[in-house]
């Protein structure tokens, strides 16, 4: 979701009113004060004293993460009373009007952070952890999965989307073994509020709505001009999507460029920093980019809800080269979260979710549902350098929050036709208006007809919400058998996960147990040859009675758990993960060192003892047969192993 998964994390203490804080970082929940049950509300919403941060310290700002990237704003004097009187202004008027406005639950703090929807506190690395079962030798890797842990207690609205990423990793190792460690996203807005003791940048489903976001609005940016924050390293939380790309983990929001983390050799995680592409990328990107399995290309959309264009599409190659830009024309700025690629085409929706600024200056959301509006869908050439040959087909009433698959095929009259398999969600903007008793999430087929320009809509599975899934990830862009969904129940807890067999309907459930309750199926194939559906499922799971976590993993091709990994600290519900396996982490080394990138016009040979065997460019790499950049005369694991000794 563009704005709706735009969520900060940082630690916050886990006594929530004590005056004191240690400066120590442990694994102890936060926000509730019971060691046997979770909160049904949160205490009363009060301002809390300033958190630790981990790498990070207060006054002053500690070491940076990178050259440039911390924040400690030396104020002149002037400076210091234009920043006095907006904090006196915000005390005074906005904070005191806000107390006044009544917060419908889309938005209400006490119920976005009630029961493990709460925040918890960093924490480091714990080894050895008790495994039931076997793990499979096809999962030696990590599994990481992005959320919104939020630093501070909301003063005011909170959506469960404005929280700040914070990302939870389970490394998973020969001898059955595994680790945990959760951390922050560090963000150049985390990074700004830890300094500044407080929550300072705007929620932007939370807190911009009506003439009180605009004052939000007004207060931001006036701080922005007296430079108490700096806004040019984005304003993001990086807590929706998660992508493995090209050696590189990214953390991804709408609201800004990816962020890069490390996952370092003991399980740990490193926010490296904001990520460009060596420079080619101005803009953010939506949280769910495609790495097509073909080709190794990532595929990505940006918009932008101020300007035109309002939408482009790119992609990246497996060297980092960014392709031209396409600008797609849109009426007006729309809400994309999510998009399908196929084998030769991108997939494009243009729901009637739209961002309406001038609506907050009648006092509503700019966030809104647009009945005028006609949901279609464009169907774009992959290789296309303009949007002329696009197709828009229309697709009525139709908002479609994730797409899980899209593949072409002909029909019977030899017609060429993409199919589209998502969750189509009503009422349409029942997420944000906080009305989701009756919402509704139904897996449906989209079929859309290339020669006659019109489309088709099934729902293959009615009654049952489904929610954050995904395909064999090896066979995507084609037709797939499979898909493995959450099944959202009570909305929008998950009480298991849907196996749904597209071509006969048949759906195979593996339920959590009373009480407990996890989020996105992630699944990984195996090694073998067993099928599409031979690998296995893995989702983090919270028993909401005992407090306890657990990462449970499931044969997919019977449905039946094998292992399960025990948690040493609650883990809140979150967004979306990916796996991360050995042979990728190994590759990954190379990014250690900041001035050897793939795809970067430097030589490394001096570190090998080695010169590259030809001019620095891209060769097929002999493990996988697609392009790389490791044309530095010795095999990538070789030359991994070199450089880490």
């Amino acid at each position: 979701m563009h704005i709706s998964h735009q969520i900060l994390s940082v630690s916050i203490p886990s006594k929530v009113h004590d005056q004191s804080i240690s400066p120590s970082f442990t694994c102890k929940i936060l926000i509730n004060q019971s060691k046997n049950a979770l909160p049904r509300r949160l205490p009363p919403i009060r301002p809390p004293p300033p958190p630790p941060v981990p790498g990070l310290e207060l006054k002053p700002v500690a070491k940076p993460l990178r050259k440039g990237t911390t924040f400690s704003p030396q104020l002149n004097p002037l400076q210091k009373l234009a920043a006095s009187a907006l904090d006196m202004a915000e005390k005074l008027i906005v904070t005191e009007l806000e107390k006044k406005h009544k917060l419908n639950r889309s938005v209400d703090p006490a119920i976005q952070l009630e029961g493990n929807f709460a925040p918890v506190q960093e924490c480091s690395v714990q080894h050895d952890l008790e495994v039931v079962g076997t793990i499979p030798p096809s999962l030696h890797g990590v599994y990481v999965r992005n959320g919104a842990n939020p630093l501070f207690l909301p003063t005011n609205g909170h959506h469960l989307f404005d929280g700040d990423g914070m990302i939870h990793a389970v490394k998973l190792s020969a001898g059955n073994r595994a680790s945990y460690s959760c951390r922050f996203t560090k963000t150049n807005r985390l990074i700004q509020e830890a300094a500044l003791g407080r929550p300072i940048f705007p929620k932007p489903i939370g807190e911009l709505h009506g003439h009180l976001g605009l004052a939000r609005l007004a207060l931001f940016f006036s701080r922005s001009l007296i430079g108490l924050v700096n806004t040019s390293q984005g304003v993001g939380v990086a807590n929706a999507g998660l992508v493995y790309f090209n050696g590189r983990l990214l953390a991804m929001s709408e609201d800004d460029l990816p962020y890069h983390v490390q996952l370092t050799t003991n399980g740990d995680l490193e926010t490296i920093g904001r990520f460009d592409f060596n420079g080619q990328l101005k803009d953010p990107l939506i949280a769910h980019p495609k790495v097509d399995p073909a080709t190794g290309d990532l595929y990505t959309l940006s918009y932008n809800v101020l300007k035109k264009p309002y939408l482009k599409f790119f992609k990246f190659d497996t060297c980092n080269k960014k392709s031209l830009e396409v600008s797609i024309s849109l009426q007006q700025p729309t809400m994309i979260h999510d998009f399908a690629i196929t084998e030769t085409h991108v997939i494009i929706p243009d729901h009637q979710v739209v961002f309406k600024m001038s609506e907050m200056i009648r006092g509503g959301s700019p966030v809104v549902h647009d009945p005028n509006k006609v949901s279609r869908f464009g169907i774009l050439s992959k290789n296309a350098v303009d949007e002329s040959r696009i197709q828009w087909i229309d697709v009525p009433n139709c908002f479609c929050f994730h797409m899980w698959n899209a593949y072409e095929e002909i029909n019977e009259n030899g017609d060429k036709i993409v199919v589209v398999i998502n969750s189509c969600m009503t009422p349409t903007h029942s997420i944000f208006s906080g009305n989701d008793d009756s919402l509704q999430s139904e897996l449906s087929e989209i079929r859309l007809n290339l020669k006659t320009g019109k489309s088709t809509r099934r729902v293959i599975i009615s009654g049952v919400n489904l929610e954050v899934g995904q395909v064999n990830k090896q066979q995507l862009g084609q037709k797939t058998r499979y898909v493995y969904l959450a099944i959202a129940d009570p909305w929008p807890k998950c009480c298991g996960i849907a196996k749904v067999d597209l071509f006969t309907g048949k759906v195979t459930k593996f339920l959590y147990g009373e009480e407990k309750f996890g989020g996105e199926p992630c699944f990984v194939p195996s090694n073998g040859e067993e099928g599409e559906d031979g690998g296995f499922l893995m989702s983090l799971v919270t028993n909401e009675v005992s407090e306890k976590s657990q990462l449970v993993i499931i044969e997919a091709s019977n449905m039946k758990q094998i292992a399960s990994i025990k948690i040493p600290t609650r883990v809140p519900y979150g967004f979306h993960g990916t796996f991360v396996s050995s042979q990728e982490l190994r590759k990954q080394s190379l990014i250690k060192y900041p001035h050897i990138r793939i795809g970067d016009h430097e030589e490394f040979g001096h570190l090998t003892g080695r010169q590259p065997t030809k001019p620095y460019h891209c060769r097929p790499d002999p493990h996988t047969a697609r392009p790389n950049c490791y044309n530095y005369g010795l095999a990538p694991e070789e030359a991994l192993q070199s450089l880490v000794a």
